[in-house]
C-alpha cells in the first residue's frame, strides 16, 4: 500500500476519501454542509485490506469531513491535512497544489553550510503565528543564520504545546494559522535564502486527540515506549502511514529538511530500519526535483554508523545527530552542575576536548545515567559537520523546573567563551531562539490539556521535579496556565539596548568568521587531535583545503601565560602571544 493512499485525493470533478480502519465493521463519511449544523453520510466501501473508500463528487478544497465509525464515534481523518477546530473536529480537505509558490528556483543549501537557529512558533513572537514569523526573517539572514528549525507542528491538542503531543501526523496546527500561512512562511524563507527545517516525532502520538486504537489497533505493538504503547512498524499500512507524513512535509510544504525526535526509543524488530526507509523516501524525493534534503536525528544511542554527512541524495542515512555529549559538557563546565545525566560528565574540560577532537563523548563507553551499559558507536571518522552542537536547546532549558536559560546561571565571559567555540567550530552550530542576543525570557515547559490529563500532567512534573518543588514551591510554573507560555515569548525589544546589542554583535561576527573562514573550507574536513593541559584546551582539524585550524581556549577565569605561541593566520581572538586571558578564545589556520 503507497504512502498516497492516506488521507484524502483530489479527483477530477471531487475527491476520493479512504480510511485504514481493518478493526471497523463499518465506516461512514460525514460531510459538513456549509452554513448549517447538519452533515450529508455517504457509506464507505471496503476492500479486502481494511480500506474504506468513497469518492465524492463536487467535495473539493474547503470541504469539512469525518469519519463515523460503526455507528458509535465519529473520528478525524488520521492523515487530515488541516484541523481548524483541534484534533477532534472535522478534517478539512486543502489542494497542496493550489498555492501559488514564489521560490519557484529555490533547491536548498547544501548541509555545509547549515547554521540552525531552532524557534517554537507560538513563543517565536508575540502573535504566536507563522506569518508573525516572517517579520524577523531578516533578523535572522543579518545574524548569520541560515536554516531555521522549527520544534513540531504535528496538530495537538489545545493552543499551546511544545509540540511533542502531535496526534495528526500530516497536519500543521491550527493555533498557528492555515497551512497557507506556512508555505507562505518558508516561500519568504527561501526567497531570502534560508533553509527551513521540521521536527518530526514519530516515536509515539500524543495522549489526547488519537483515534487509532479504536479502528486500527495493529497500529500499536506490545512493546512500551515512556509514553504508551510502541507504534508497529513492522504493519506495512502503519509504516506507509509515517513515510507519508514525511513526504507530505517535505513536498507539499517544502521544507528543506527535517530533525527526527528521540529515534532511540522507536520499537522495532527484525525489520528494516524505519529510519532507513525515511532517508530513502527523502532521498527519492530529492532526486525528483533536483533539491537539497537534509535529514538529522536526536539518538541518545549515539550511533555513529546512522550518519553520512556527504550522502547526497540521502540512501538510508542522515547528515547529522544533535550531539547532546557537547552540550553537557559545556553545561558542567559553565555550571558546576552534577544533578541528572550531568553526572556523566565529571572532567568535563576533557570531554569537551573529545567531542571537539571526534565527535560524540560517549563512543561505547559506560554510562551511569544510561543504567550502566555501553552507549554510542567510534565517530571519530565522521565529518565534524555530522555534529550539531549547541550550548541550549528547547529540551536542555524547558526541562529545567523554572526554565531558565543559561544567561541566568553562568557568567557572560564564559558563556561568550564557549559561544566563540561552537559557532566557528567546523562542527555545525545551532543556537536556541534569542540565545543570539543572550535573551533572559524563560522556556518552560507548557501544554493545554484539560481535566484529568490536565492533572496528570501536573502530578507528573511534581514528582519528576519534587526536590525544585520543596525548594521553590509556587515559583515553579504551572506548565497548564496560559502565563506560562506567555512568559516564554520573546522580548524583541531588549534588542534596542545593552547587554542583548553587544550580545548580537559578537554573535553576528563570530558568524562572520565562520562564514569566510570556515565554511569554504568544510567539505572534506576531518577530525584531527585534541589536548588539555590544567585550564588550556587545544585542538586542531585538518581542513578540506589541506589546511589546519587551530583552536586554543582558556577555560577559566585566570589568565594563561607561557603558552605555545601558535603559528599560522590569527581569525579570531587575541593577538597571537604565549599570554591567554580568562576565557580567552582564539582560532587561526596554519
Amino acid at each position: 500500500m503507497s504512502a498516497q493512499h492516506f488521507g484524502p485525493e483530489p479527483t477530477a470533478d471531487g475527491t476520493r476519501f479512504r480510511l485504514w480502519a481493518p478493526a471497523a465493521k463499518r465506516v461512514d463519511l460525514l460531510l459538513d454542509k456549509p452554513h448549517t449544523q447538519s452533515r450529508d453520510a455517504h457509506s464507505l466501501t471496503r476492500d479486502a485490506a481494511g480500506w474504506y473508500i468513497a469518492e465524492i463528487a463536487g467535495a473539493r478544497a474547503g470541504t469539512r469531513y469525518k469519519f463515523r465509525i460503526d455507528d458509535d464515534v465519529d473520528v478525524p481523518d488520521p492523515a487530515s491535512a488541516f484541523q481548524p477546530d483541534d484534533v477532534s473536529g472535522p478534517s478539512d480537505v486543502i489542494d497542496h497544489s493550489a498555492f501559488k509558490w514564489r521560490a519557484t528556483e529555490w533547491r536548498g543549501r547544501p548541509w555545509h553550510e547549515a547554521v540552525i537557529l531552532e524557534a517554537h512558533v507560538g513563543s517565536f513572537t508575540p502573535e504566536g503565528t507563522y506569518r508573525a514569523m516572517i517579520d524577523k526573517l531578516d533578523h535572522l539572514v543579518a545574524t548569520g543564520i541560515t536554516a531555521l528549525e522549527l520544534m513540531p507542528l504535528a496538530d495537538f491538542a489545545g493552543k499551546r504545546n511544545w509540540g511533542y503531543d502531535g496526534v495528526l501526523w500530516y497536519a500543521p496546527d491550527s493555533a498557528y494559522g492555515r497551512p497557507e500561512d506556512l508555505k507562505t512562511l518558508i516561500d519568504e524563507a527561501h526567497l531570502r535564502g534560508l533553509m527551513v527545517m521540521l521536527d518530526v516525532v514519530y516515536n509515539h502520538f500524543g495522549p489526547e486527540g488519537n483515534y487509532l486504537g479504536r479502528y486500527a489497533p495493529s497500529f500499536f505493538s506490545d512493546a512500551h515506549t515512556p509514553w504508551g504503547s510502541a507504534i508497529d512498524y513492522r504493519v506495512p499500512e502503519v509504516r506507509a502511514f509515517a513515510i507519508g507524513s514525511v513526504v507530505n512535509w517535505l513536498r507539499d510544504y517544502r521544507f528543506d529538511g527535517l530533525r527526527f525526535d528521540a529515534v532511540n526509543t522507536i520499537v522495532e524488530a527484525g525489520e528494516i530500519s524505519i529510519l532507513h526507509d525515511f532517508s530513502k523516501a527523502a532521498g527519492k524525493l530529492a532526486t525528483e526535483t533536483g533539491r537539497h534534503i537534509n535529514l538529522v536525528l536526536e539518538n541518545g544511542d549515539n550511533i555513529a554508523s546512522l550518519l553520512d554527512a556527504a550522502e547526497d541524495p540521502p540512501h538510508g542515512k542522515f547528515r547529522g545527530q544533535w550531539n547532546d555529549d557537547y552540550h553537557h559538557a559545556w553545561h558542567v563546565l559553565l555550571t558546576g552542575e552534577s544533578q541528572g545525566y550531568y553526572g556523566d560528565y565529571r572532567t568535563p574540560k576533557q570531554d569537551l576536548a573529545r567531542a571537539l577532537s571526534s565527535g560524540y563523548i560517549y563512543q561505547g563507553e559506560v554510562s551511569e545515567f544510561w543504567g550502566g551499559k555501553a552507549r554510542g558507536e567510534p565517530s571519530g571518522a565522521l565529518s565534524p559537520t555530522c555534529f550539531i552542537n549547541f550550548l541550549q536547546n528547547h529540551d536542555q532549558i524547558g526541562n529545567r523546573p523554572l526554565g531558565d536559560r543559561l544567561e541566568s546561571i553562568a557568567k557572560p565571559a564564559a558563556i561568550e567563551a564557549a559561544l566563540a567555540v561552537t559557532l566557528i567550530a567546523p562542527t555545525t552550530p545551532m543556537l536556541f531562539m534569542g540565545e543570539e542576543w543572550g535573551a533572559t525570557t524563560p522556556f518552560p515547559f507548557f501544554c493545554d490539556f484539560k481535566g484529568d490529563l490536565a492533572n496528570a500532567v501536573r502530578a507528573g512534573r511534581r514528582k519528576e521535579f519534587a526536590w525544585a518543588y520543596a525548594k521553590y514551591g509556587d515559583d515553579i510554573p504551572d506548565p497548564l496556565a496560559e502565563e506560562t507560555v506567555q512568559s516564554a515569548v520573546l522580548d524583541w525589544a531588549a534588542l534596542g539596548h545593552d547587554p542583548a546589542r553587544a550580545r548580537l554583535a559578537l554573535v553576528r561576527d563570530l558568524l562572520a568568521v565562520r562564514r569566510r573562514e570556515i565554511t569554504p573550507r568544510l567539505i572534506g574536513a576531518r577530525f584531527g587531535g585534541d589536548r588539555v593541559t590544567g585550564h588550556l584546551l587545544t585542538a586542531h582539524w585538518r581542513m578540506g583545503d589541506g589546511r589546519t585550524l587551530w583552536l586554543e581556549a582558556n577555560l577559566s577565569d585566570r589568565e594563561i601565560s607561557g603558552a605555545a605561541e601558535p603559528k599560522g593566520t590569527a581569525i579570531w581572538g587575541a593577538a597571537l602571544s604565549s599570554d591567554l586571558p580568562g576565557w580567552a578564545v582564539r582560532w587561526h589556520i596554519g
